[in-house]
């Protein structure tokens, strides 16, 4: 089963109304962490807006770094969005997923990318069962030279995942209802990025294996 994640903004319905059209399955839809009032108070939205669709919905958390045991208590899905020093969350935090790793502004090097990953980071990510995961937005929302070192960041992250048994996650991370993309496009643009049809598949289902 495929659950698109994405960063809702008071645009929920809107989004429902396009994952209908696409004949998505799910939305998990992500806040940013602030209190457990504000996380009660979205959750009960999002019930509400259940009785009225055939989708599935669920919500999750953004945290940062001080703030995830604290999400971690109210949600089963925890995401985190890296910040370029990700060593200290990937080793000790409890994050379902870390994601945008490719977007840090540093310069790649002559002859392997600042990809935000590397062997130490995904033996760090496979021991404490963290999953990668790769935002659609980031690309679709980018054009020229940032769009190709994006591109050819993820197709780095996407081998290092595959040598180092990493979980990966493919979902959108809209903001913008229309940034919506069905599963099937999904799944043809990572695999044109260089995942097996099979990593792709998996990547797309494995937020449904975090939920209830």
């Amino acid at each position: 089963m495929f659950i698109d994640l994405v960063l809702a903004k008071n645009n929920e319905k809107e989004f429902i109304e396009i994952a209908e059209k696409l004949n998505l399955e799910g939305i998990c839809f992500i806040y940013n962490f602030k209190n457990k009032k504000d996380f009660i108070q979205n959750q009960e939205k999002i019930n509400k807006l259940q009785e009225k669709t055939k989708l599935i919905l669920f919500t999750g958390l953004i945290a940062d770094s001080k703030n995830i045991n604290k999400a971690k208590k109210l949600t089963k899905i925890v995401i985190y969005k890296s910040t370029g020093d990700d060593r200290n969350i990937l080793e000790k935090s409890k994050v379902n997923i870390i994601f945008e790793l490719e977007t840090i502004t540093k310069r790649d090097f002559i002859h392997q990318r600042a990809s935000g990953l590397n062997q130490i980071l995904c033996k760090l990510a496979n021991k404490n069962n963290i999953g990668i995961g790769f935002s659609f937005s980031s690309m679709l929302n980018t054009e020229g030279k940032t769009r190709s070192q994006i591109l050819g960041r993820m197709m780095q992250n996407i081998r290092l995942c595959r040598k180092y048994k990493v979980k990966t996650t493919i979902a959108s991370f809209a903001e913008r209802p229309y940034d919506l993309r069905s599963c099937y496009d999904l799944k043809s643009v990572f695999v044109s990025l260089g995942m097996h049809p099979k990593e792709a598949s998996d990547s797309l289902e494995n937020i449904s294996c975090l939920l209830p």
